[in-house]
């Protein structure tokens, strides 16, 4: 155990489309909107890197927010996260930029294949010297299964079934090449033949035999984030998570998560220290609490209802259209709520014996809100504050930093809070290493180090 004090890890949470994951935020004037260039990403890119931020990760869906209303036009002219690009030429682009960030994109488990995502997170991880990791997502609703030929979302459970099967396929061709299994003798062999190996992987779901057709990486193999928050997800997470990404509303709340999540983590025979579980929150700093306050009430402005009902029909596989807004759910409609289970579970929970709403589901969710994750607003000294009382707790290992306006809110943050949180010896100086496992202090990644 090292006696070092610990420091926070930084992830920036990014979106490869007009808005942040906050939907309000392309209505900022303060955002810039040249989001379908690359130096839109390679500047974000950069100053992340300036601000030794760890990682920046993608969120991503498969399909616009269209299932309120079973349309798509009004979150097209809402601007309603509609835009979804692929992400592996973004991370491509900010890798060429910059030399130490890490870099994380979102892939579903439900809609590729094992052997694809493989190979397209190892060729990442090659390209930009071993900075790559995968947010492994099992995906939410049905308008994604019609993109891709089906005609509805696989039930919750089976998908994670699913995705238990498909990580073993990945990982497994991960491991299928040797450390010297390249020679590189021009006059000779290429490689050793005897030090590359089939998969041959035959399951209840999946057939993948290979052999693999990227050699080890950097890292080993690419670092693993995952944000399960039901009970199956949560036990996924912990199964396979190099970092957890979570929702925690308050400290007690997120003291309590932390601790029976790394509880599960040593349960599977895991070591808890060498996962590393981090909360979305909204920094909104200034160089006076007055200033910090404005911005706050510039974002606050930028919210529409439709927003919400938008992201709540989306993340949720339900139609919030359909219903008047203060009439209550049934139990049928309730059960047949597919996509984001923890959130619905919440819900129900906080209205006890009464059905919740749409209103309900609007107001206790927060979803496309600033009410959606802890906001931290306030000068340097306040926001590190709050922080530190998070850390400490612990609630966490560090945070996902959410932005209400882009790029503009990791730049005040690395201006204003990074020099705060190193002055206290919270924040890291300088990078470790060079690749992502070394930056999150994580060793190499060894042949068959996850099978348990």
């Amino acid at each position: 155990m090292s006696d070092k004090p610990r420091q926070m890890t930084m992830v920036a949470f990014l979106q490869a489309q007009n808005c942040s994951n906050y939907i309000g935020s392309w209505r900022n004037p303060a955002t810039q909107n040249d989001f379908l260039t690359p130096r839109y990403y390679q500047r974000i890119a950069r100053t992340l890197e300036d601000g030794k931020f760890h990682l920046a990760f993608f969120d991503d869906r498969l399909a616009m927010p269209d299932r309120y209303n079973d349309d798509h036009v009004a979150s097209v002219e809402a601007g309603a996260r509609v835009v979804k690009m692929d992400l592996i030429p973004l991370l491509t682009a900010m890798g060429l930029a910059t030399s130490k960030l890490g870099l994380g994109g979102t892939y579903s488990t439900t809609y590729y294949q094992p052997f694809h995502i493989a190979r397209v997170f190892s060729t990442l991880d090659h390209m930009i010297g071993g900075r790559a990791a995968w947010n492994v997502v099992t995906s939410l609703n049905d308008s994604e299964a019609l993109n891709f030929g089906l005609e509805q979302h696989p039930a919750h459970d089976l998908r994670y079934d699913m995705a238990d099967e498909f990580m073993q396929v990945v990982l497994g061709h991960w491991d299928t090449w040797e450390d010297g299994a390249l020679i590189m003798d021009k006059q000779g062999r290429f490689g050793d033949g005897s030090k590359v190996h089939r998969l041959d992987h035959k399951g209840e779901y999946y057939k993948s035999r290979g052999p693999f057709t990227v050699p080890r990486t950097p890292q080993g193999r690419p670092v693993l984030i995952q944000a399960g928050q039901s009970g199956r997800g949560k036990h996924f997470a912990a199964s396979w998570g190099d970092l957890i990404f979570c929702a925690y509303k308050n400290v007690p709340m997120g003291k309590a998560n932390y601790k029976a999540l790394k509880d599960e983590v040593a349960s599977l025979g895991r070591d808890p220290s060498s996962v590393q579980i981090c909360p979305a929150v909204y920094v909104i700093v200034g160089e006076t609490t007055a200033i910090a306050k404005e911005k706050r009430a510039v974002a606050e402005a930028t919210m529409r209802d439709l927003d919400r009902l938008a992201l709540l029909s989306e993340g949720l596989n339900f139609d919030f259209g359909s219903k008047p807004i203060d009439e209550p759910f049934t139990d049928a409609e309730l059960e047949s709520i597919s996509g984001l289970q923890a959130l619905r579970d919440r819900v129900v929970q906080l209205k006890g014996d009464v059905k919740p709403s749409v209103r309900d589901f609007m107001e206790i969710t927060g979803r496309g809100t600033l009410a959606e994750h802890p906001v931290f607003c306030g000068t340097a000294e306040q926001v590190v504050d709050e922080l530190e009382e998070w850390f400490s707790a612990p609630v966490c290992d560090g945070f996902v930093l959410a932005a209400t306006t882009m790029p503009g809110t990791y730049e005040d943050f690395v201006r204003l809070v990074v020099p705060e949180l190193q002055r206290r010896g919270l924040y890291q100086k300088e990078y470790r290493g060079t690749t992502l496992r070394e930056n999150l202090g994580l060793p190499l990644a060894q042949i068959g180090d996850w099978k348990r």
